[in-house]
C-alpha cells in the first residue's frame, strides 16, 4: 500500500516546527505504525537526512512510551490501543496520515515526536509509593483483602502513564493518571497509613507541573488504551477532600 505522511518536525524545544510531507510505497498492511516509521527512517538515513525521532520501548503496549497524535487522535483510530499496537491495516491505500506529538504545556516537545513526560514521574515521586519500617515486611498473602477491592485496585494500577489522557483533554488535565495512582494505593491496606499525605502531595504536584483542571468531559477515558475509568477521579476528589478535613494544607 502507498501512504502519504505529514509528520511534525522540530529540531528542539525552542525551535519552530512544521509538518513535513513524506511518501512511502510498498507498506505492508501487517506492519505496525512504529515499523512504518522505522521504514521511513531507513530511507532518510540512505538519503543522508536526519531521522524522525519518536518515543518507544517495549512495543508491546505496556510501557506507555509510544504515544503520538495520529490524524488528531491520541494513539490513532482504534479504541483502547497504543500506537505501537496499531497496524497499517487500519488505514487505506492512498491515505494521508498526519502525525504529531502529544501537545500540552506540561509535556514540552524535545524533538520531532518526542515529548518530556517527566512531570508524571514527579507526581509519582510526590506520593505514589508506600513506606516500610525497618524489619521484614509482612507476608502479603496474610492480609485478607476482598476480591472486589483487589480487582478495583488492579484496574487502577493498569495505567501505563502514556499521557493520552492529557493529550486528548481540552484542559490538558492529568486527573485520570493521578487519580489512578492514588486509587491503586488508597484501596489497599498497605497504602492506607500514608493515604492523607499522599493524595495532598500528588494533587499539589500535579498542579505545580502545569496540568489543567478536569471538567468532566470524560474524553480521557475514551482515549485511554487501558480503559482507566473516570470514576477514579471521583475517588481522588473524595480522598482529597477527606484528607483536608484531617490534615489542612499548610
Amino acid at each position: 500500500m502507498k501512504i502519504f505522511l505529514k509528520i511534525w518536525r522540530q529540531d528542539g524545544p525552542t525551535a519552530p516546527g512544521q509538518l513535513v510531507s513524506y511518501d512511502l510505497d510498498d507498506i505492508s498492511p501487517d506492519m505496525s505504525f512504529l515499523d512504518m516509521l522505522d521504514a521511513l527512517n531507513e530511507k532518510l538515513i540512505q538519503k543522508g537526512e536526519r531521522v524522525i525521532e519518536f518515543d518507544h520501548d517495549c512495543r508491546e503496549g505496556i510501557c506507555g512510551q509510544c504515544g503520538v497524535m495520529i490524524n488528531g487522535k491520541a494513539h490513532g483510530p482504534l479504541s483502547n490501543t497504543t500506537t505501537c499496537q496499531l497496524h497499517m491495516r487500519s488505514f487505506r491505500d492512498g491515505d494521508t496520515i498526519y502525525v504529531e506529538p502529544f501537545r500540552a504545556q506540561a509535556f514540552p516537545i524535545l524533538r520531532d515526536l518526542k515529548i518530556d513526560r517527566s512531570g508524571f514521574d514527579r507526581i509519582i515521586r510526590a506520593g505514589g509509593f508506600i513506606s516500610e519500617g525497618t524489619g521484614q515486611a509482612p507476608e502479603a498473602n496474610s492480609i485478607p483483602i476482598a476480591h472486589g477491592t483487589v480487582e478495583a485496585a488492579f484496574d487502577a494500577a493498569a495505567c501505563i502513564g502514556c499521557g493520552a489522557c492529557v493529550a486528548t483533554c481540552k484542559n490538558s488535565s492529568a486527573a485520570l493518571f493521578t487519580s489512578a495512582k492514588i486509587t491503586h494505593l488508597a484501596l489497599l491496606p498497605q497504602g492506607r497509613l500514608e493515604a492523607r499525605q499522599r493524595v495532598i502531595a500528588m494533587v499539589r504536584q500535579m498542579e505545580e507541573e502545569g496540568f489543567g483542571h478536569c471538567t468532566n468531559t470524560e474524553a480521557c477515558q475514551v482515549e485511554c488504551p487501558q480503559e482507566i475509568s473516570v470514576l477514579h477521579i471521583a475517588r481522588m476528589n473524595f480522598e482529597y477532600n477527606k484528607s483536608l478535613l484531617y490534615q489542612p494544607i499548610p
